[in-house]
């Protein structure tokens, strides 16, 4: 029989979280950003949860987008790193996907002859990740008309650095660098929204923007949590415990002993640790909850288990589950105390866990 450690994965709080960046989104269009395997929720049960209400979805590369066409979407797919050889641009054509282009190299495999797919531009406008540089895009269109390759081109994008901070000013300015760069082509689409800039006071969105871990509950500011927000988890983290046991005053716990017990405390060992994408930076005080009752985390986190305190919780057993993060604990909560941010909580937990869905 296999162990119970799972990823219970809420399908209901994760449209509930599309229609809020919809709402927030005001005029704009949201793509689903769905890349990093739903944010390890699972691509192709995310995309299907999400079919009835999503008009176009993001990825970041090539697999990922034949992943959906797998699961029989037939959404405009944006892949936001574009593509990595000239031969992809004709999969992208014959699937209706529309690669995020960021380089000459790649303007330079475009073939109007024998038809190109779809494409976007990314405009640089402080990122310095990829993208064109603004005072290059008057070149850059004038090239793509050249070549006979304007018609496929949809619209604009750019990628925000600071939005996670809100006080930030760089977003501003990347917007407005943004905005005057492709101010020559209004009648072509703008994309420049990121989850963060969602919740930005009067920050323009334009006419699509790209939800993503806000998506599956993760706040993505630096100072709220997703229920701050108004988000629902998705992910409920769930492992067993598979001991109890009293550790007297001055025994330790774990590798390194680094946690030495200042009273007899009943602690528990729970099935999970890194090898299950658990961070093993989350030490003492990290929270968790059993029975409806938060707990701590106590010592160092193992390949394979972690050790918990469960003075708050005195009737929990061997079998009982233990939440990691989910509707008692948040994400962004874990994610802190692991020096980390929930992004790589989500997408970090491993294939040995198995989603489950509802």
């Amino acid at each position: 029989m296999p162990r119970s450690t799972v990823a219970r994965i809420d399908l209901d709080a994760l449209r509930h979280n599309y229609r809020l960046a919809c709402n927030r989104a005001g005029s704009a269009h949201a793509m689903a950003v769905v890349k990093a395997d739903g944010y390890g929720h699972g691509i192709t049960q995310v995309a299907l949860a999400l079919a009835e209400e999503v008009p176009r979805y993001a990825v970041a590369c090539l697999e990922e987008a034949l992943a959906i066409r797998e699961a029989g979407l037939r959404q405009p797919v944006v892949m936001l790193q574009g593509v990595h050889a000239e031969e992809d641009l004709d999969v992208c054509r014959q699937h209706g996907f529309e690669p995020v282009l960021h380089g000459h190299h790649q303007l330079g495999w475009l073939n109007p002859t024998g038809g190109h797919p779809d494409f976007w531009l990314k405009v640089n406008s402080g990122m310095n990740r990829l993208g064109f540089l603004p005072d290059e895009l008057i070149d850059v269109m004038a090239a793509l008309k050249a070549k006979g390759a304007r018609s496929g081109l949809q619209g604009f994008m750019t990628h925000f650095a600071c939005a996670d901070d809100v006080d930030s000013p760089m977003t501003a300015r990347q917007t407005l660098c943004f905005e005057q760069a492709t101010a020559p082509w209004p009648e072509l689409l703008r994309s420049v929204g990121n989850s963060a800039a969602h919740f930005i006071p009067g920050q323009p969105l334009f006419d699509w923007s790209r939800p993503g871990v806000m998506l599956y509950g993760g706040s993505p500011l630096l100072d709220k949590t997703g229920p701050q927000l108004g988000l629902k988890p998705v992910m409920s983290l769930e492992a067993p415990l598979i001991t109890t046991r009293t550790v007297h005053a001055g025994e330790s716990v774990g590798y390194g002993a680094n946690w030495v017990a200042d009273r007899d405390t009943r602690m528990g060992m729970v099935a999970i640790g890194y090898g299950d994408g658990y961070p093993r930076h989350a030490g003492t005080n990290t929270p968790a909850a059993v029975k409806g009752q938060r707990i701590r985390l106590i010592g160092r986190v193992s390949m394979d288990m972690l050790a918990v305190d469960l003075s708050n919780a005195p009737d929990a057993k061997e079998g009982d589950p233990v939440e990691l993060w989910g509707r008692e604990v948040g994400v962004d909560e874990v994610a802190t105390c692991a020096g980390t941010i929930s992004y790589e909580l989500l997408t970090g937990i491993t294939a040995r866990v198995p989603r489950e869905y509802r």
